[in-house]
């Protein structure tokens, strides 16, 4: 297969396509709308999950897990969440096959085998994590619970893209339950924050901080929480999600707690959620038409060898001054790969690990060795530079460093060139239209106006920032009071 990727100015959509199957992290399988991760994809999402994880146990956070399958009565049960969900799911209606008499080798559903109730493959876990709930909270000593769980969702979908939207995606999703609204909007805000930083500090991905609008609401919240982040087509998308679920839950699934003052009171709750669409989101934020660009802290291979040779002698001696160099920079925590493969040549592995994003290439070859040199090549800027070996450990923790910060700041400025400020529809429209990104206007606080600005652009509220300021100033659409600016976008 030919590794050329399609510009990303030629076709934004198909070059994601192109990379994501070409650089070996994922493809579609022979379920419709589903995905197989391939092993460099799914070691990517490894290293987003262990650090994620850490992060949920440290601000106290245990891991669980819970049936796949929900009993479609407590599916029902919270009506804004079964209401939110209904066309998504997918549904077992019964629990076997058998033989085919008139078609020999098939199977067919079994009529006898009908369920009782159907079950619900979950599309999220609200409803089966709060019937359990009902059973471990009895009093206030029982609370806060801090759960986290690491699974599979379906989410029926016609329009598919691989990581940004597949009927079945990998995610975590948390549900706390606590004994008063302050300490549950707290949770929801700390879980933002969690997310945020985990985009910022390892994804490199900046992000906005803000709150969703009614209609954009998770389904049975009283408030969404979420960081929203801009691709470089121009698009903006969902990273993470934390939801203020009030009491609804606790009402739906009768959980009720004794106080200190032995009274009994509805437990308050939460949700929040990051999927595998990080993993697209990571791709379209940093990758160029020469392939993926992984920020350091979450690429599987920091450094790849390369070496260079006529012969096996010039082979051997190199690979041992590699092994060396190996050993001193896996000391480090470096992850490093020495690409030994004798069927490709030099030119064709650069071009591999250039596809597949690894920050730094070091090419050795004889005269390196005479001379005590290497060449390393940094991923993000193209630029090489030769190094004295003795060196080596030293400037690669420099670089991964830089190239880290580097990916960071590059996004953000380009988030920042790509915020645009309007007072008018026609400015809004123009600047939607021509030069996407983020639009910054004034908006009247009606479901009305929103939808009609979504039907007439196809640009959505993507959030409140909640840094935004107070200022007086009238809706760009309606002309009417509004208090402050959110943000406005095309998104995925």
């Amino acid at each position: 297969m030919s590794k050329k990727l399609t510009k990303r100015t030629e076709d934004y959509s198909k070059w994601y396509n192109e990379l994501v199957v070409k650089a070996d992290l994922a493809e579609n399988s022979a379920v419709r709308g589903c995905m197989v991760i391939k092993p460099y994809g799914y070691a990517i999402w490894e290293k987003m999950q262990a650090q994620l994880d850490k992060m949920f146990k440290e601000t106290g956070h245990e891991n669980a897990y819970f049936p796949l399958f929900v009993p479609k009565s407590l599916f029902e049960a919270e009506e804004k969440n079964a209401e939110g969900f209904a066309k998504e799911c997918a549904v077992v209606t019964h629990y076997r096959l058998k033989t085919d008499e008139e078609n020999k080798g098939k199977l067919i559903v079994d009529p006898n085998a009908k369920l009782e109730e159907e079950l619900i493959v979950r599309p999220t876990s609200e409803a089966i994590i709060w019937n359990t709930y009902k059973n471990w909270i009895q009093s206030y000593r029982d609370l806060p619970i801090l759960i986290n769980q690491w699974a599979n969702v379906v989410r029926w979908e016609m329009r598919t893209r691989l990581f940004l939207r597949t009927a079945e995606f990998l995610w975590q999703e948390g549900h706390t339950a606590h004994a008063t609204k302050e300490e549950a909007v707290a949770e929801s805000l700390q879980m933002q924050k969690v997310y945020a930083e985990f985009a910022e500090d390892f994804m490199a991905m900046p992000v906005v901080k803000g709150a969703k609008t009614e209609s954009e609401r998770f389904a049975g919240a009283l408030d969404t929480y979420t960081i929203e982040a801009l691709m470089q087509d121009g698009k903006a998308l969902q990273a993470g999600t934390s939801h203020f679920l009030g009491q609804n839950f606790a009402e739906a699934f009768d959980v009720k707690y004794v106080t200190k003052e032995g009274k009994q009171e509805l437990v308050w709750a939460t949700s929040w959620g990051v999927s595998t669409r990080l993993m697209g989101g990571l791709i379209m934020t940093h990758s160029d038409d020469a392939g993926l660009v992984l920020p350091p802290k979450l690429a599987p291979i920091q450094v790849v060898f390369v070496p260079i040779y006529k012969n096996e002698e010039q082979f051997e001696a190199i690979s041992e001054k590699v092994a060396e160099i190996t050993d001193s920079l896996k000391a480090k925590g470096v992850s490093v790969k020495f690409d030994k493969r004798d069927t490709l040549r030099p030119g064709a592995k650069f071009a591999e690990w250039e596809l597949k994003g690894v920050p730094l290439r070091i090419a050795m070859g004889a005269r390196d060795l005479e001379n005590g040199t290497l060449e390393i090549a940094r991923r993000d800027t193209f630029e090489k530079q030769s190094v004295a070996q003795e060196n080596t450990v030293e400037t690669v923790l420099e670089l991964l460093e830089e190239i880290q910060d580097n990916l960071f700041s590059r996004a953000k400025t380009f988030r920042e060139e790509h915020t645009t400020e309007v007072d008018s529809f026609e400015e809004f429209k123009e600047v939607i239209e021509t030069k996407g990104g983020f639009v910054s206007a004034h908006w009247d606080g009606t479901e009305e106006t929103e939808s009609k600005i979504k039907e007439l652009t196809k640009a959505t509220i993507r959030c409140i920032p909640l840094d935004a300021l107070e200022e007086e100033g009238k809706c760009v659409y309606s002309g009417n009071p509004s208090k402050k600016r959110v943000l406005f976008a095309k998104a995925y």
